[in-house]
């Protein structure tokens, strides 16, 4: 802590202008002390078991950047399942996910200030020579500016920062001549282009060759970005103009803040998701903490506790006010409508939000804070990972985990406000579920789905940036560092700005333009650090009491939709009518559906359709109960064909050198065996003869007892599993023939029958798309004898591996992940205006038609059912869009649990190629064989050293 700084206490009158203004910077003043008081209701953790972890936690970085470097660099990032690198453009598109690699070797550079923070000092010494000597920002390649930003600016002003801090202590880094901060520099100038607009908002992607707006450029033409994407610029931007006197920067990034403050919904304070980057209308009109705009509040706090500028805190405070009036929904944070604040957006909430309770403990917001990271812990301990999406009743709604660190940055910082040993625990269980279902021989990858434990051949440079960074400071006592962090302010990519910045070039004008714009309660801002006896109350179990409410919040508690019960229904009111109890005979019923505005019209078909007209509700309170009550009467609606599809399987490699660790994500069959009710199946495979499976084979010697590989094409799927199955095979599986598609791509499919009987089927069939099959086939050529198991989910390792001489590390046991399907998905209905048209019927697709008075939101009889014996069922494509997405609600009123698959094709085979066509083999398997032995052996070591 600088001079500044390090004079105030906490609950000192803080200078409202100096450098260190910090309200509510809890971390950089009020932490340590509020550390010194606080013991909470869980057990001490010893100095040697803290220690213990710790060093764990360093050999996991070890495994995961070491892979990267040997198998990947200098690509952007390491694919941990084919052991190569992920180079733009040779890959399969995976969209707006892409965006983030720019052939600039983008994990290295995210990892830099890990390794100093990790006193991985020569180490860090020889990434900053490889930067040096190898990356290459000028690349044609189009980049996303709020990545770019966030990872390969920020890497480098890290980068920078703990550079210059080495080399005033004089042993490493004496060479160091400012090289990475003229390289951010040139990447800043690269960036610059993209604020060419009228509004000052950024375009949200940018050629690093030629910039927008050429023919080269590919870009220019987009007319919207996210709020985050234009507010999470200000920390780099003004860093780099403070480190080199460049106020330009700073300048571009401040007019973008100014321009989003000022769209900001005047009467909720709220802002909006999407913004069009010319007109500054809101294209996206929900709010909430999640995806899209979560780090443009980050960043409003940090910028006044970097920057000292009190206009960034009295607009966060301005923020946060209604953040906790409209969208806090203890232990909930719920998108809301920013015109209707009292209105939910929608049902669910995205992983992202985890990061907000650290920013509360950044505020001083203490309780709130305890109460979400709690909730989202027992989500975790559920489902072992934190789903990428998730219902108010706690189902998987996106089964993704991509290793995000949120949660983890949360649980440091309530860590550091509290000193809670809690928060250790926590920690390590994040180690334990990272080792035991995510590591893999090349690293870690990402699971594809929480349910099945199937992986995703991605491991994101974010997992190095931030996981471990924020996992060895939980375990880390001060003088395990070898610096002080406490002078340092995180990034929301945790990259490390040393806070002295704040008194350094100081010539961007810092004119308060908040009151401009509305006249501010000063009741709101608190003009002091908080109190560490107003934060923790004398009560040595306050954090324990708050979450002992919380602890079966997710496993006891009857699924329910929570909604905002309105004030008007307090003491002795009924509580509005919910559309799984409606009944149309009811006369009650039909009487609250007329207050509310909804009339009921019987059709000829037999079908009910319901209509409401908001102006002819008895009360605005009224008109939003109906409302809800459409939306909910939707997702009845479409619950009924979501209950006919099957979810994912897992095709889990159980043999050397994988023994379970590999799990891949496959398609089911509308036939042969369920393995959702029966056991596993478990088998060495073996492929048929013919390989498209589609006559008698000709090696049943070969496929007796096994699991049959099949090529898939030129015969039904029925007609494949029947001849294995003669041939004496417990079990298929197709692979895909179109070369190089992949489940990380593609939606999964259910393999359908044949029009026919299929009860004769008997055995277990899945299916895997070209790249996942490939690591099979792979591994057969590499290793002849390649045994899986098939199952609904992937299984406990300690039961695969009994009786295999293999460290303990793997075979830990640990419960399977819990046997509860999951199942949603949501109609995030955008609609706001007065008149919505719904008719019940057995299936529907939903049609959302709006205009400036009125609009319906019509089901239809689903008609698109196909023959059997046809071509192929078309899926509906796969959205990252909320709003096209739907969310199914229990018929019956009574705790059900569904599963909520990703959307699935139900295709018959056709003509196909007849030859199988597979991706180069780039990782021969005995290579990951080798290295899988020395992770191994890694292990035993530190077993024997008592780690």
């Amino acid at each position: 802590m600088s001079e500044a700084g390090g004079g105030l206490g906490c609950g000192s009158p803080v200078p409202q202008r100096g450098p260190w203004s910090l309200v509510a910077a809890t971390a950089a003043l009020c932490l340590v002390s509020a550390t010194s008081v606080w013991t909470a209701g869980a057990a001490p953790m010893s100095r040697e078991e803290k220690q213990k972890l710790g060093n764990q936690v360093l050999e996991m970085f070890d495994h995961a950047y070491g892979n990267y470097m040997e198998h990947a660099y200098p690509a952007d990032e390491l694919m941990p399942l084919t052991c190569r690198g992920r180079v733009r453009g040779q890959e399969p598109s995976r969209g707006d996910v892409d965006d983030a690699l720019g052939k600039f070797s983008l994990t290295l550079i995210d990892s830099l200030d890990t390794l100093v923070v990790l006193n991985k000092t020569k180490e860090f010494e020889d990434a900053v020579r490889k930067v040096l000597r190898d990356v290459n920002l000028d690349n044609d390649v189009v980049v996303s500016v709020f990545e770019t930003n966030i990872r390969v600016l920020g890497g480098l002003l890290g980068g920078h920062s703990l550079a210059i801090m080495l080399k005033e202590k004089g042993e490493y880094m004496q060479w160091y001549n400012d090289e990475l901060l003229l390289m951010a520099k040139q990447l800043g100038y690269k960036l610059l282009p993209a604020f060419n607009t009228t509004s000052g908002l950024p375009y949200p992607r940018i050629n690093l060759k030629f910039g927008i707006r050429k023919p080269e450029a590919r870009t220019g033409t987009e007319t919207d970005t996210c709020t985050a994407c234009a507010g999470t610029l200000i920390l780099e931007f003004a860093a780099l103009s403070r480190f080199t006197g460049a106020t330009i920067f700073e300048e571009y990034a401040r007019k973008a803040l100014d321009f989003l403050w000022e769209k900001r919904q005047r009467s909720s304070n709220l802002v909006g998701v999407t913004i069009n980057i010319h007109t500054g209308d809101w294209v996206r009109k929900d709010s909430g903490v999640g995806a899209g705009i979560d780090s443009y509040y980050e960043y409003l706090l940090k910028a006044y506790v970097l920057l000292g500028d009190d206009s960034f805190l009295e607009r966060f405070n301005t923020h946060y006010d209604a953040i906790m009036r409209y969208i806090s929904q203890p232990p909930l944070l719920l998108d809301v409508h920013i015109h209707k604040p009292m209105l939910n957006a929608r049902t669910w909430m995205d992983a992202l939000l985890a990061f907000f309770p650290g920013l509360q403990v950044l505020k001083g917001d203490i309780r709130p804070a305890i109460e979400t990271h709690e909730m989202l812990y027992q989500v975790i301990k559920k489902h072992n990972f934190l789903p990428e999406a998730f219902t108010t009743d706690f189902r998987v709604h996106w089964a993704q985990h991509p290793l995000r660190p949120e949660f983890a940055e949360s649980t440091y910082f309530l860590y550091k406000a509290t000193g809670d040993p809690y928060y250790l625990e926590v920690g390590k269980t994040l180690i334990e579920n990272l080792n035991k279902y995510a590591r893999v021989p090349c690293g870690f990858a990402a699971m594809k789905d929480v349910r099945t434990g199937s992986h995703e051949d991605r491991m994101d440079s974010f997992f190095l940036a931030e996981m471990f960074k924020y996992l060895y400071l939980l375990f880390a006592d001060k003088e395990d560092i070898i610096f002080d962090i406490e002078d340092y302010i995180f990034t929301t990519e945790a990259h490390l700005l040393p806070l002295w910045l704040s008194t350094t070039n100081q010539r961007v004008s810092k004119k308060n333009t908040t009151s401009e714009y509305t006249e501010l309660d000063d009741s709101n801002f608190d003009w002091t650090c908080p109190n560490t006896q107003i934060l923790f109350p004398n009560d040595p179990l306050y954090a324990q009491s708050i979450r002992e409410p919380l602890k079966n919040v997710v496993d006891k508690s009857c699924p329910r939709g929570i909604i905002r019960v309105e004030e008007s229904f307090r003491s002795g009111a009924k509580p509005p009518l919910r559309a799984r109890d409606f009944m149309a005979t009811n006369p009650e019923h039909l009487e609250i559906l007329k207050k509310m505005g909804v009339s009921l019209i019987h059709l000829k078909d037999g079908r009910v359709q319901l209509v409401q007209h908001a102006i002819q509700a008895a009360s605005s309170i009224d008109a939003e109960d109906g409302l809800r009550f459409m939306q909910e009467m939707i997702e009845l609606s479409s619950q009924q064909q979501k209950e006919q599809q099957l979810p994912p399987r897992a095709v889990q490699i159980v043999s050397h050198p994988f023994f379970g660790r590999v799990v891949l994500t496959a398609g089911p069959a509308q036939f042969g065996l369920d393995l959702s009710k029966h056991k596993e199946t478990r088998g060495f495979v073996a492929s048929s003869k013919p390989y498209n499976g589609c006559s008698e084979l000709t090696n049943p010697e070969a496929v007796v007892g096994k699991i049959a590989l099949i090529q898939r094409g030129q015969c039904m799927f029925a007609e494949k599993a029947r001849n294995i199955q003669n041939a004496g095979a417990i079990g298929g599986i197709v692979i895909d023939d179109n070369e190089g598609s992949s489940s990380d791509t593609a939606p999964l499919f259910q393999m359908a029958g044949d029009g026919k009987d299929t009860d004769d089927i008997k055995i277990p069939m899945l299916f895997l798309f070209s790249k996942e099959g490939s690591i099979i086939l792979d591994a057969i050529r590499e290793y002849e004898e390649v045994e899986v198991l098939l199952s609904d989910k992937a299984k406990d390792r300690a039961a695969i591996l009994k009786g295999k001489m293999i460290p303990s590390y793997i075979i830990n046991s640990n419960p399977e992940m819990e046997n509860e399907e999951q199942s949603s998905s949501e109609n995030d209905s955008q609609n706001q205006s007065a008149e919505q048209i719904i008719s019940i019927s057995q299936a529907v697709d939903l049609v959302d038609q709006e205009s400036p008075e009125e609009s319906s939101l019509s089901s239809h009889a689903d008609s698109s059912s196909a023959d059997p014996d046809s071509a192929a069922v078309s899926p509906a494509e796969q959205t990252s869009n909320p709003s096209e997405s739907q969310e199914p609600t229990s018929l019956d009123g009574e705790c059900t649990d569904l599963d909520n698959q990703p959307q699935e094709q139900s295709e018959t085979e056709e003509d196909s190629s007849p030859n199988a066509s597979w991706g180069k083999k780039v990782q021969p398997i005995d290579s990951i064989l080798a290295d899988w032995n020395e992770d191994i052996e890694a292990f035993e070591m530190m077993e024997k050293d008592e780690l």
